[in-house]
Order: structure tokens, then sequence, then C-alpha cells
């Protein structure tokens, strides 16, 4: 039996061996044929042959990186000649909806490195924040602080080679359709409209192109969003965003160190290398690569005008209508007569692009060409943004973006400044030839910005106003020494002047600031160029032609450096524009008419003469507790900061107590209000005077009165001398026992909410993102002098109104006093 089983054992044993024997022999033909496979289709390092990655269906563009599209794929074929090279990316919306910024904005901009690592691409993030020259100990240090964080990683799918490089050969499918916040929606938009997530599903790449020295990525991103600004019932928004990956140059160029007597776009950079006890941020201009030939290098030592190595070309967009092009092409080559001052000539020029037969490669989106980018965009506006190397401050290329509707603002900036004085202002369609004309004044001055000069809002102070009145002055310096100032056109002139200039041109400052940015400075370090350049600087110090003025925000604090003013004398400048406004409003229904036609225009126009009456109000009121600032270094004598002088404020608050806090009536046209509106003429003038009336009792302004009496005693104009000619000016009827009428009543209590406010609030908390990019003075208004100044000030007018109210004999106005007394008690004596 045993003998038996053992038999019955080994037959099963035997036929298992044999069924297991055939079972693998046959998955061993399959391994055997995959291992045979492998080689074709992929090696030990997970890498496929060329062709089976990048295969026959391939679309493929060549370029800084040869990009291939297979299907929805896209792959990089990187030359390993670009890895660890620096190029800078920059993100832009190219096209957004209702409310997200606008066409062209720049959302985010990195300088980024590809590197390899195994069997991988790195996508690495470069900061250039933190500097040390690699020859200092400190070097080591430096590095260290400044690891460069991954952005994404890419396996390397195959390698080809040519005679130079290895190319590696990786898929960025999800780098621009997933969420990553460097190149999409930056946070801070994410957190205003409450974006949840990436809705992948809704998001797709549109194109990617390859050129000699950029990369241009389109892309589609869709992102839920519980705050939408339009388009509300999709509960979510989608913008079309620019990549642009720019290759930096292997060697950058020479900085030139910013100065802030000189204005001039800048960055900054904290270097550690320096010998001084403390970090210490140096800044740089951002400025084009104008270099001398070496073949001329002794013409330009004999002061003879040579022509640069490379010339800054601006080409006009192919969408621009034609009637346009040559005065967009005279604002950018106006421009030359400052770099000839800078030893230069022909150094920018401007171009019509190649048609698509004679290059059909050419592209505005290369980075080798600027271009005027004409944009069919209901925006009234042009702007004139640039692409720096954050290293050298060396500008790459620039597109001036220029909205069709630019006109329509200068159409009514001109109109409402000059039409008193000039006819061919008088309309609201101009011939063609005086539009050309103020196209070309805003090509010059968008020109400026992307040749790396901001807005000096200091430069047209330089002129008295009564020379701006004479012809023969304003023929040889225009309406102010720098095109780069706010402005406008020549509001001062009156009839009778004569054939004034009605705009700037190309200026002192604007030659003079070409100069001390651009000229070169041979056989000197950045360093070493320094002392030369504050030399420049000094030998026009007290020459108010020469002076920059930065531009404001947050409230006007120099009353010399605003925009749209116009002369050295903000009151006797703004009555001058008022007697122009006052020739212009009886004209406005003649000057806009058309038969068939509706009174849109006169309503628009109306707006314009009303917004450009605030502007002098506004120049104006910035003088009572205003701080000039004049920047100077210590080899400067005099105080960087001055308080406006004591009669000069007294003036101006006189000035608005006679144009503006007196009714103005000329502004009350009823002819004009029967055919642009059913009503609305006595609360806009009430919003009119109120907006004036907040702008001087701001709590910064009383700061600044109060620092100004605490400084220079009975010398300067202090916060109860504004506060008593306020109330005595505004309630004037009180003492004379006058009707008060509605006009009145209602500044009168919009001064009465006011002064509750400077009783009830605090000053506005300036969030932390905004702090660097605002001047405003800052005070604890608890603890100042403001309310009980406020106080004193509401205990007097309470007592003056009631005695007031007692002997009027007009009913609404003994209303109106009782009801002010009534509203200051509940100011002193709020209910508990």
């Amino acid at each position: 039996m045993t003998k038996q089983f053992t038999f019955r054992l080994l037959v099963v044993a035997l036929s298992l061996s044999v069924s297991g024997c055939a079972v693998f022999q046959k998955n061993d033909k399959k391994s055997t044929a995959a291992a045979s496979e492998k080689p074709e289709s992929q090696d030990k390092n997970g890498l496929k042959p060329y062709d089976k990655v990048i295969t026959k269906n391939a679309k493929s563009d060549k370029g800084l990186f040869t990009v291939h599209k297979i299907d929805e794929k896209y792959f990089y074929e990187i030359p390993d000649s670009l890895l660890n090279r620096e190029m800078l990316t920059v993100t832009r919306i190219a096209k957004t909806a209702t409310g997200i910024g606008f066409g062209g904005g720049k959302q985010n901009t990195q300088v980024h490195r590809w590197n390899k690592k195994n069997n991988h691409i790195l996508l690495r993030v470069v900061s250039h924040e933190i500097y040390a020259a690699d020859s200092l100990p400190i070097h080591e240090a430096v590095v260290n602080s400044n690891f460069e964080p991954v952005l994404h990683t890419f396996p390397i799918k195959a390698i080809s080679k040519d005679s130079v490089n290895n190319n590696y050969v990786i898929e960025v499918t999800d780098l621009y359709t997933k969420d990553i916040m460097a190149l999409g929606l930056p946070d801070r938009d994410r957190k205003q409209y409450k974006v949840s997530r990436l809705d992948e599903s809704r998001s797709y790449i549109d194109t990617i192109r390859s050129y000699p020295e950029n990369l241009e990525v389109r892309h589609v991103k869709t992102y839920n969003a519980g705050d939408p600004p339009s388009n509300a019932s999709t509960g979510s928004i989608s913008i079309e965003l620019s990549n642009s990956m720019i290759l930096l140059p292997k060697e950058p160029m020479k900085r030139r160190y910013f100065d802030q007597r000189v204005g001039w776009f800048a960055r900054g950079q904290t270097d550690y290398g320096l010998p001084n006890q403390e970090s210490k941020t140096v800044r740089y201009l951002d400025r084009w690569r104008l270099e001398v030939k070496d073949e001329d290098i002794e013409k330009f030592k004999r002061g003879e005008l040579v022509e640069p190595k490379k010339q800054i070309v601006y080409y006009v967009d192919r969408a621009t209508p034609k009637k346009w092009v040559p005065y967009i092409k005279q604002g950018i080559e106006d421009w030359q007569v400052a770099f000839e001052a800078a030893g230069f000539k022909n150094a920018i020029i401007a171009k019509d692009p190649p048609t698509y037969e004679e290059d059909p490669d050419w592209s505005p989106e290369d980075v080798r060409y600027s271009v005027v980018r004409y944009l069919a965009s209901p925006i009234p506006n042009a702007n004139g943004p640039h692409v720096s190397d954050p290293r050298s401050g060396e500008i790459l290329e620039s597109d001036i973006n220029w909205y069709h509707n630019v006109m329509t603002l200068l159409r009514n900036w001109f109109f409402v400044q000059t039409a008193a004085i000039n006819e061919d202002a008088r309309g609201v369609q101009f011939k063609d030839e005086v539009m050309g004309r103020l196209i070309r004044f805003v090509s010059s001055h968008e020109v400026g910005h992307t040749i790396g000069l901001p807005h000096n809002m200091g430069s047209s102070v330089a002129y008295p106003v009564e020379k701006l009145r004479d012809p023969e002055f304003t023929k040889e310096f225009g309406t102010a020494p720098s095109i780069m100032d706010y402005a406008r056109f020549n509001y001062i002139a009156q009839p009778g002047d004569g054939d004034v200039a009605l705009m700037p041109n190309i200026g002192i400052y604007d030659k003079y600031s070409v100069e001390w940015g651009y000229r070169p400075i041979l056989d000197k370090s950045a360093t070493e160029e320094k002392e030369i350049l504050d030399q420049w600087i000094l030998k026009h110090q007290d020459d108010p032609m020469y002076r920059f003025g930065s531009q404001q925000s947050g409230g006007v604090i120099d009353p010399s450096s605003q925009t749209e003013d116009l002369g050295d004398d903000a009151v006797l400048a703004s009555e001058y524009g008022i007697a122009n406004l006052k020739r212009i409003v009886p004209n406005l229904i003649e000057w806009t008419a058309e038969d068939g036609k509706e009174y849109d225009d006169l309503d628009t126009m109306y707006g314009q003469v009303l917004g450009q009456y605030n502007r002098y109000m506004g120049h104006v009121a910035a003088n009572v507790g205003g701080v000039y600032q004049y920047y100077k270094t210590y080899d400067q004598e005099g105080p960087v900061y001055t308080h406006v002088p004591k009669d000069k404020q007294k003036k101006a608050m006189k000035f608005l107590q006679d144009e503006l806090f007196t009714t103005p009536e000329w502004l009350i046209d009823q002819d004009i209000f029967s055919r642009i509106e059913f009503d609305g003429n006595v609360e806009r003038l009430r919003g009119t005077q109120e907006r004036t009336l907040n702008n001087l009792l701001d709590f910064g302004r009383m700061a600044r009165l109060m620092e100004n009496e605490e400084i220079n005693g009975n010398d300067a104009y202090s916060l109860l001398d504004m506060m008593t000619e306020l109330r005595n000016g505004i309630w004037s009827e009180l003492n004379r026992g006058q009707k008060i009428d509605r006009y009145r009543r209602n500044l009168q209590r919009a001064y009465i909410e006011r002064m509750e406010h400077l009783m009830t609030e605090d000053q506005d908390e300036l969030p932390a993102r905004f702090r660097r990019f605002v001047s405003r003075s800052n005070i604890n208004v608890a603890q100042s002098d403001i309310r009980p100044v406020v106080r004193g000030e509401l205990v007097s007018l309470q007592r003056s109104i009631r005695n007031a109210a007692n002997r009027s004999g007009d009913q609404l106005t003994r209303y109106h006093l009782m009801d002010a007394a009534e509203r200051i008690d509940l100011i002193l004596n709020p209910i508990k």
C-alpha cells in the first residue's frame, strides 16, 4: 500500500513537472521577446529611442528650444549648451474677462534655469536679490542662503545628438496645464476672487512658439471662484496667460548705479560684498545696451557723434491705421535729440515691420523685436512696459501697448484745456493732422518710459506761470522741461496771447537725463563712474529745469510735484484755467453740435469741464499743509524737506473759499442740463465741494500743519489757522444774518459730517503690501491735538448757529440751522 501511494505521488509529481515545464517554457518565450524589444523602446534609464518619442506625427518649431507638438502633448528639446543658462520668464495676462486686469498686464517675473539631475531635467527659480562677488569669501555664504527652489521636474524621455550638443527631450504639457502659481494667476488675485482650485478640464495650452532667443507660451486657465468679478453665473474665471521665457546674455551689461536726483526706472540688490558694516541695497538703472563701436572710440572721445553697436529699433504694428503710423514714428524718433546729448546719432529709429511675404517668420512676440502694438480696445490709454535683465538692468525688449481709445482721451484733454484759445480743439472730431500731433506727443511720452524714464512730476513747476502765455518762450521750451511730466496742454494761455505752444516736447530735462543715463564713461567700472555722474548732477543743482520730482501716490504731500499741473504758482495758474473754462461752458452746446446726433458728447464734455475744474482745486489744496521735497546728498547745501510758506498757504485757502466754497454759479448752466439729464446738478456740485473739503480735512494734512507750527512757530500756517478760516468761510452767512441757499446748506452739512468723521474715526490702516508705494503722514489721532481742535471749532460753530437761527427770517435757513445745531450736539454729546 505504501508502494502504491508512493507510485501515485511520483506520477502526480511527474505530471506536474511536465505541465509546469510547458507553462514555464511558454512564459519564457514572452519574457525573451520582451527582453529583446527593450533596447528598442526603453533603456535601463527609462529612455526611449528618439523616433519613438518624437514620432512622424510631431509638428515641430525650431528656435531657442525645438518645440514638438504630438496630439495634445508638448515636448521641449533642450540642448545641453543651454543647461544652467539663466532665462527670464515674464507672465502676463494676454486676454481677460471684465474686471480682471487688462491685456498685457504683468503678473509675475522670475529668472529660471534648466538643470540636469540624473535622468531628470529640473526647472529652478533663480534669485538675484542678494549678491556678493565670487572672488570674496562671503560669496559662499550668499550661495548657501540663496538655494534655488525647484519649480518643476521632468523625466528625460529621449536624447538626440547633433554635431555640438546632446539634446534632452522632456514633456512640458503639465507645466502649463497644471496649477503652477508662478506661471498662472497670482496669489493676490486668488484671494480677491476666492479661487478654490484650477479646473483642469477647462484649461489648455493654446500655442507654444519658439524663436531664436525666447519661447512664447499662450495657455488658458480656468479657476473655480467664489467671487468672480464678471460672469458670476459661471462660478469661475478664465484668462489667457502669456509666458515669455527669454535667454539672458552670457555676459551681463555693465551697470550704472541709480541716483534719486535723476529720475530712472531701477532695480535693487542686496550686496553683501560691500565694505559696509550692514547689508546694503544697491540700485542700478534699467537701460538699453548702447555701446560705442571699437572703431569709433577715438571719434567718441573727440566729441563726435557715433552710431551705437546696436540701435534701439521700434516696429509699428501692421494693425495700426495707416494715417497714424507717421505720427507714431515721429514720436519715437523725437528722442534722437536726447541720445545725441549722450553722444549717439541714430540711436533710436522707427521701422515698418516686414510683410508676410518678405518674412513669414517675423512676429511681434519675438524678443528680438520691440513693437508698438495697436490694440482694438476701449481702454482710453497707452503704456510702455519693458523687460530687463535683473543682473544688470539691461533692457532686452519693449512693446508699447497702444489702445485705440487713447484718441478719446486726447480729444477730451485737448478740448477742455485749449478750446478757449484754439479753434482746432472746438469740436469732438478733430482734423487728422491735429489728432496726429496729439498721437505723436503720447508716442514720445510712452517711448520715454521704454528707454528707462519714469514720470517727472516736478518738471513743470520750473516755468513761471506768465511765461506760459509767451509765444516766444513756449515755442523754445514747450510747456515743461520734460515730456515725462503730466503737463498736458497749455490751459494757462489766454485769448489774445498769440501763437503759444500748447504741449511739451523733448525738453531740457529729458536730454539731461538721457545723457546722464546713457553717455558711455569709457575705461571706468560701474563703481568708478559714480563720482563722475555725481559731478554731472551738481553742475545743474540750482537750475529748476534739471529737477526731478517723483510721482506721488496716496495723496499729494509735495505741491510742486503734482500731475496735470503747469507753472510755479498753482493759484495763478488755476485762476487762468478757470477763466478759460468760463469761456468754454457757454459754447459747449455749439462746439459739440452735430445734426441728427444726440447729446452724449455734450454730456461728456461738460463732465470734462467739471473734471478739469476739480484738478485745479486739487492743485491749490495741496499747498495747504504741503511740504516741498528736493532730493539732495551730503555734498549739497540746504534741506531736502521744507514746508510751504505761510503766505502761500493762506493764499491757497482764500482761493478755495472764493472759487469753490462760494458757489461756482458759472458751472450751473440750465441750457446744458436740460439737454443731458432730468436731474443731478445739485448733487453733482455738492459732491464736487465735498471732495475738496474732505481732502483739506485729512488726518495726514492736519499732522503736517501741526508739525510745521511746532518747528516754525509763528512763521507757520497752523492747524488753527486753517480750521478758523475754513469755518468762517463756509459759514460766512451766520455773522451777516443772510439767507443760506441750497448749495451752501449742502456744503455746510458736508462740513459737519466731516467734523464728525474727525471726532469718531481713526486714520485708515494701510495694507502691508501697499506701504512701500504710498507716501503719507501717519498720526495717532486719539492722542493728537486734532480732536481738541475739532471739538473747539464745533462748540464755537454751534454757538454762532444758535444765535443766527433766532435772527433768520428765512424758514428753510432757520430749519437748516436748527438741524445743524442738533447734529453738532450729537457729535459733542453722543447718546450712549
